[in-house]
């Protein structure tokens, strides 16, 4: 994880240079969306687009109190339908984050969304404050270099210092570069922001897949809009209600329990198999020396280091798919015999960090907008009990979390996004993993009861998120989706 953020965030992407705040009307026309060619906006760089891919921008009140003032363009993507003459509408996507791009993420995910792709226009967009939508920034490349690989795990009075001195740093970088944005990139406007997309879009109600943060904005969406909710999907729950100190012990239990798995099952092979030991026991005690060392002495990886807390990153990074599990076992071995370079990469992808240095604002929007939807700031006494029992549960992954920041953050937060009802909407679904490290199983029941019109979906397994990993799943959320099917209530899908 970088410095002192929690391992929250459900998706990383690369992206393209940020939008500016505009004084007055955007070239688009506000409430209007002009679609194109995707060239400007550089999505996925290095990869092709699917089919039927176009990019647009569309102008929203930069604040919503004063609606007359300046606007910001929000960028847009789509892939058409691919079975037009059946088409349903827009499906709108939130992959999570808060600060995932969904112009990056969108054409390397349509993949997956094959049948759902048939019958609607898959839709995403830069939320406010994220990449190409005046997306916040801390400084530049050297700034966030050195902030990603401060030590994140201090032992002594000096290094718990310096890491205060690192965040307070990063704090003022991001009011610099971008505190035009900071007061205006919270849950509340990005909800109105959907509206405002939905009207664009031609759409009477509302059809959307939230993932992770993408949960949060649906449900906040829902409560101020119900009546235009169409079909909602919402995997990976978050519960809105929660506190700093609340959140960061939940997600180091479920971070904590993923770990020791992926240890057990890299045990379960079987004697001289399991690069890390023939015991989960003796794997943690492996990737514990490793951890250790590398707090003492980084391993150098052509012109940079593998630090303590960036192996720690790539850790994390691998905990949230069952299907990483594999690359982070080689990761680790190479680790041991002093090659860093897969385990960092594997921090880099989550940090955001391209391959020319540069960083995407995935780790700059995030506490800009968590930042944003809490009026909670927590003080030195209560961050150093949260750090202290974070450690105690998750050695490796324990820290302050999201509370460190917030507690320096140049804005006041409110609390308007922690309540969340959907009165009067149509069945919204929630989908729950019970091995999901970033938001825990126990989220999606608490998110489910909050929502009035809501069911629940129990899918059994690892990982963060169920639609497209476990079968079931993916075929319940399928007919929903398509077919208008809600599942029953109680609906447990098995491993």
């Amino acid at each position: 994880m970088a410095a002192t953020l929690p391992l929250a965030l459900s998706l990383v992407a690369t992206g393209g240079p940020a939008a500016a705040v505009s004084a007055g009307p955007s070239a688009t026309g506000q409430g209007w969306i002009t679609w194109g060619s995707c060239a400007g906006m550089r999505p996925a760089e290095g990869r092709q687009l699917p089919p039927g891919t176009e990019c647009g921008t569309l102008a929203v009140p930069l604040d919503y109190a004063d609606p007359r003032g300046g606007t910001i363009d929000l960028a847009l993507i789509r892939v058409k339908a691919t079975d037009p003459g059946r088409r349903l509408g827009s499906l709108v996507f939130n992959f999570g984050g808060p600060g995932g791009s969904g112009v990056d993420i969108l054409p390397m995910a349509a993949p997956a969304y094959t049948s759902l792709n048939a019958r609607y226009d898959l839709v995403s967009f830069d939320p406010r404050g994220v990449e190409r939508s005046s997306g916040v920034r801390c400084g530049g490349a050297e700034e966030m270099e050195k902030y990603n690989a401060a030590d994140g795990s201090p032992d002594t009075a000096a290094e718990r210092a310096r890491l205060r001195r690192a965040t307070a740093e990063f704090v003022r970088a991001c009011r610099k570069s971008s505190g035009a944005i900071l007061p205006y990139v919270g849950t509340v406007d990005a909800a109105q922001d959907l509206e405002r997309l939905r009207t664009a879009l031609g759409e009477g109600r509302l059809n959307y897949f939230g993932m992770s943060y993408g949960t949060h904005l649906g449900a906040v969406y829902a409560t101020m809009f119900s009546e235009q909710v169409g079909r909602f999907l919402l995997d990976a729950p978050l519960d809105p209600t929660l506190s700093f100190r609340r959140r960061t012990l939940d997600q180091m239990r479920g971070f904590q329990r993923s770990y020791e798995a992926f240890l057990a099952d890299c045990a379960a092979k079987g004697a001289g198999k399991c690069a890390l030991g023939e015991t989960r026991k003796a794997a943690d005690r492996t990737v514990h020396a490793l951890w250790k060392r590398l707090d003492a002495e980084p391993l150098k990886v052509g012109g940079r280091k593998l630090t303590q807390t960036l192996a720690t990153t790539g850790i994390g990074a691998a905990l949230y798919a069952r299907q990483a599990w594999p690359v982070l076992e080689q990761a680790l071995g190479a680790a041991l015999k002093g090659d860093g370079r897969l385990l960092l990469d594997m921090a880099d992808s989550y940090t955001g960090r391209r391959a020319d240095g540069t960083y995407s604002t995935m780790l700059t929007s995030f506490p800009a907008i968590s930042c944003a939807d809490s009026a909670e700031r927590p003080g030195a006494a209560e961050l150093a009990r949260t750090e202290a029992a974070a450690r105690r549960i998750a050695p490796m992954f324990g820290g302050a979390g999201l509370g460190s920041l917030c507690a320096k953050w140049p804005f006041a937060g409110g609390d308007l996004a922690k309540k969340v009802d959907a009165t009067g909407s149509a069945p919204i679904v929630v989908v729950a993993t019970t091995g999901d490290p970033a938001t825990p199983y126990a989220w999606g029941p608490k998110l489910t009861e909050q929502l009035k019109t809501a069911v629940l979906v129990t899918s059994e397994g690892e990982g963060h998120g169920a639609y497209g990993v476990n079968a079931c799943t993916t075929k319940a959320a399928d007919a929903y989706l398509l077919d208008g099917k809600v599942p029953a209530k109680g609906t447990v899908c098995r491993s």
